[in-house]
């Protein structure tokens, strides 16, 4: 690159000595002597004229569309020094200047470079070429402009060679803040970076996520579509197309390439929003195409054109739609103001633009302000050379109050910015040098105290930062028709530092409510309670809406996806916004199935009362007497009060103190109950035995008060160990997808499991011992109804077990409720209402006449059975052996007649010993 610029060099140099122009001064627009001379570059022009499509010379041409607002622009400079001069701050040092039109040309930009370059007290047309340029004395000490970032760049490579400063009031490119490659360079407005990341918050913010872009072809364009789109992505806003238009109007293809972004962006229906980095003679002739093929979208417009009165102008402007912009944050400028006034009486001397002006106003003087820009232009199209230099007749008025109108406060702002900062360094500087010698300083020197100066505007700071920024922040900006005028009205302020619209009027916040109404989106906004499901489009803005799944939800449109609940404590159904408590449940007290199953428990309460009234009203009877003693009685129906007393512990909100006691009172009076219904099993066998053997066995087993405590003991250590190594405690269910359930873990399901087989263990064995019984008398048979009651204990239980393990929810107590139930009710049903049913409706069997005729008549028959038995016996072994000795020590034989045999077989019940008849045997069978 040093190369080149060497290179360029030289060659401007030959050109300048070999083919000189006209005049040296015909490439200076405007110019006022001073003890420092300030440089100026402004696109006064927007074009260069010519005839052939590519140079064939190398001559700069003549340029050619004469712009206001650069006009504008170059005054504002021209007012700031002159500021400067009237005021002390320079102490009598006079700022001079030498303005530049660059025509919106790089080449014309370098060819004014390298005059900057050109030696004091020297022809302008030598630029000595030196390895060295520390002690190098060039006439003009520093550079404002230029306004666009391309010719700013090639500029600044040139300027950097003797690190000349270069202060630029509109470049923005986001590269020109790289010291290394642009050392010299300085800027009194903010990088792309910021105006990039505004606007992706604003696009964000409005709610568009499917916008196109259109830039132009040149480092400028190309930096702010790269910068543009990595704040895109980073606010979720996706690019549909990318349009670039050629970087200089004098390329004959911009028009074609005008029609084909306008082409795209009638086929992009579903794009309402459109971004454009532009320079405002590119803009001018995007929206006059555009307002022909009638495309209304909204607009975000960059800070080259976002307050261009040349395109708020344009006939039938409010047809392309709504216009927001970014523009740089406004000063006092109301001086400018004044010095626009005062114009006429202004010198037109040595400044070229100013005389070009009152010319093409002469030229339009016939035309009213609503279309003087446009003949302006016009006229200007065919204008080939700058006016002589010669005073104009301007006695006609200047139109100030047209060319106010057409000012860009924000840029004449950062103009007074460049001047005010470039005077103040040299205040700094000059206090211990003589500046009104033109050799007090080189460039260079300038350069290192302008970086670090501070100085004060209308109350507020400013000063570079290190990347050569003045970071004063943008307003935000929106086109409003007044009247049938289209207006730029100020909606908001953005904060660079922390990234926020600041909106104090309520007039603005209606009218960015009004732009969210405007749908720019690649798929239709996914409502809350649904998230979006990419398809196979590269952009992720692209996309489908699906309902969120249950435990999930979404509470803002958009989401890309769906957030989970906490499902321990909340849940959500499908396409839910937000997650919901999850209910704690339980069996309570008021719960239709707990009340009906308590109304059941209290009425087996009830017959047990029941129950206990009869027996305790019917003593004597051979019934109670025949039921195992009014004691065992009365503990078995105090065990079936616990046991249906147990299952309110399984209502309600469980509790540490439920949950322990609940199991174990259930287990503990349960055995009880089948304990002494065992010892009953076991005497009623006992006393229908006639088997000696078993008889015998059976006499030795029977120990009633032994056996119940014993067994009862053995459940009372196993509830024990269980409550003190692993209780029951509450616990909170969280499986289910909508409700806790608060329910009582058992803690540990072998105490729990061993606690019941232990039950079913003793059950069982009651259960073959009252088998053994059961054909007894019919009408006192109660092994018969134990081995029922056992038999609907064993069904219940078992069909207990599935049903427990499968089950959940806030019923799982109500299973073993209704299981407890069940075993209760069989066991008191079998054991005791046969008895109160013979006490009640067959009083007349319920005699000790009738039992004893009864107990006879089985006897009988069982004593036929076993004597038959005996007779065989006794001849089988008649030889040698002796018979058993009556009460004499005589040997005793079997009746052989059957009413003798009977009445022996019931001496033998009554005395437990078939081989020893008895003198009482009706006392014995009543005490049966």
């Amino acid at each position: 690159m040093a190369l080149l610029i060497v290179l360029i060099t030289c060659l401007v140099i030959i050109l300048a000595t070999s083919q000189p122009c006209r005049t040296p001064d015909d490439f200076v627009a405007a110019s006022s002597p001073g003890h420092i001379m300030i440089g100026g570059l402004f696109a006064i022009h927007e074009k260069m004229l010519s005839s052939e499509d590519y140079p064939r010379r190398p001559e700069i041409q003549k340029c050619v569309g004469f712009d206001i607002s650069m006009f504008l622009q170059t005054l504002a400079m021209i007012h700031s020094i002159e500021m400067i001069n009237n005021s002390t701050l320079l102490s009598g040092v006079k700022l001079g200047y030498e303005i530049y039109d660059t025509c919106t040309e790089v080449t014309v930009a370098m060819a004014a470079a390298l005059r900057f370059f050109s030696k004091f007290n020297c022809s302008r047309e030598i630029v000595e070429v030196k390895c060295n340029y520390s002690s190098y004395m060039p006439r003009v000490k520093a550079v404002i402009g230029a306004g666009y970032s391309e010719i700013s760049m090639a500029v600044s490579r040139i300027l950097s060679l003797q690190l000349m400063p270069q202060v630029s009031y509109e470049s923005t490119a986001e590269i020109l803040s790289d010291k290394i490659r642009f050392p010299s360079f300085l800027r009194t407005v903010p990088s792309d970076f910021y105006q990039t990341k505004a606007m992706a918050h604003l696009i964000q913010k409005s709610g568009w996520n499917w916008i196109g872009i259109i830039t132009t072809d040149d480092d400028y364009g190309r930096l702010a579509l790269s910068t543009f789109v990595l704040q895109a992505v980073a606010n979720n806003v996706c690019i549909a197309f990318k349009e670039v238009l050629p970087a200089f109007l004098s390329d004959d293809t911009i028009e074609n390439r005008i029609n084909q972004t306008l082409e795209k962006i009638v086929a992009e229906a579903h794009v309402n929003v459109i971004v454009v980095f532009l320079g405002q003679f590119h803009v001018f002739s995007l929206f006059r195409k555009a307002i022909e093929r009638n495309i209304n979208k909204v607009w975000i417009a960059s800070d080259n054109w976002s307050t261009a009165i040349k395109i708020t102008t344009i006939p039938n402007i409010k047809r392309i739609g709504k216009v927001v912009g970014f523009t740089f944050g406004k000063g006092d400028v109301s001086s400018f103001q004044s010095f626009l006034q005062n114009l006429h009486m202004f010198p037109s001397d040595h400044n070229k633009p100013l005389n070009e002006y009152a010319m093409l106003l002469s030229a339009c003087a016939h035309v009213k302000d609503s279309d003087l820009s446009q003949c302006i232009f016009n006229h200007s199209q065919g204008t080939l050379a700058y006016m002589a230099n010669k005073a104009i007749d301007r006695n006609f008025s200047l139109r100030n109050d047209f060319l106010w109108k057409y000012t860009e406060p924000g840029l004449v702002h950062s103009i007074q910015l460049a001047v005010f900062a470039l005077a103040h360094a040299l205040r700094d500087l000059c206090q211990a040098r003589d500046c009104k010698n033109p050799n007090a300083f080189q460039p260079w020197e300038l350069l290192d105290v302008l970086k670090n100066v501070t100085f004060m505007d209308g109350g507020k700071s400013f000063h570079f930062d290190a990347h050569g920024d003045m970071n004063t922040g943008y307003d935000v900006v929106f086109w409003k028709e007044v009247n049938g005028h289209m207006t730029i009205t100020k909606m908001a302020q953005y904060d660079l530092k922390n990234d926020v619209f600041i909106i104090t009027d309520q007039e603005t916040k209606n009218e960015f409510r009004n732009l969210k109404k405007i749908q720019s989106k690649c798929s239709k906004e996914c409502s809350p309670g649904q998230m979006k499901k990419t398809t196979s489009s590269q952009h992720t803005c692209c996309y489908e809406c699906v309902n969120c799944p249950e435990n999930h939800y979404s509470n803002q449109t958009d989401m890309d996806h769906c957030l989970l609940c906490d499902n321990k404590t909340h849940w959500a159904p499908v396409k839910s916004t937000r997650c919901f408590e999850k209910e704690v449940e339980y069996l309570s007290w008021s719960d239709a199935l707990a009340i009906l199953l308590l109304a059941l428990s209290l009425l087996g309460v009830v017959f047990v009362l029941a129950v206990g009234i009869i027996f305790t009203r019917n003593l004597g009877t051979p019934v109670v007497k025949s039921s195992g003693g009014l004691t065992v009685c009365y503990v078995i129906l105090l065990c079936h009060v616990l046991s249906f007393a147990s299952t309110g512990l399984f209502v309600g909100e469980p509790r540490d103190f439920t949950c322990k006691a609940r199991q174990a009172l259930f287990g503990v009076s349960f055995t009880l109950c089948i304990a002494c219904i065992l010892t009953k099993s076991l005497k009623i066998l006992l006393a229908f035995s006639f088997d000696p053997k078993l008889q015998s066995f059976l006499k030795c087993l029977y120990r009633p008060v032994p056996i119940i405590l014993t067994c009862t003991g053995i459940q009372v250590a196993i509830c024990s160990l269980w409550l003190v190594f692993a209780a029951p405690m509450v616990a909170e269910n969280v499986s289910l997808p909508r409700v806790i359930i608060l329910e009582c873990e058992e803690g540990s399901v072998l105490a729990f499991g061993t606690m019941l087989g232990y039950i079913a263990v003793l059950a069982f064995v009651c259960f073959l011992f009252a088998f053994q019984g059961r054909k007894l008398p019919e009408n006192y048979n109660e092994a018969k109804f134990i081995t029922f009651g056992m038999l609907i204990y064993f069904i219940a239980w078992v069909t207990f077990i599935p049903v427990y393990a499968t089950t959940s929810g806030k019923y799982l107590p109500a299973v073993e409720i209704i299981v407890i139930l069940i075993s209760n009710y069989g066991i008191l049903c079998c054991t005791f209402f046969p008895k109160c049913y013979v006490i009640l409706c067959k009083q007349d069997a319920n005699t000790k006449s009738a039992f004893l005729q009864t107990v006879y008549s089985y006897s009988s028959h069982s004593a036929g059975s076993l004597a038959t038995s005996h007779a065989s016996l006794d001849s089988t072994h008649s030889k040698g052996t002796a018979s058993h000795p009556g009460p004499g020590g005589q040997p005793a034989a079997w009746p052989q007649s059957k009413e003798l045999r009977a009445q022996a077989f019931a001496h033998a019940v009554t005395e437990n010993d078939p081989g020893v008849p008895s003198t009482r045997p009706r006392k014995r069978i009543a005490s049966i």
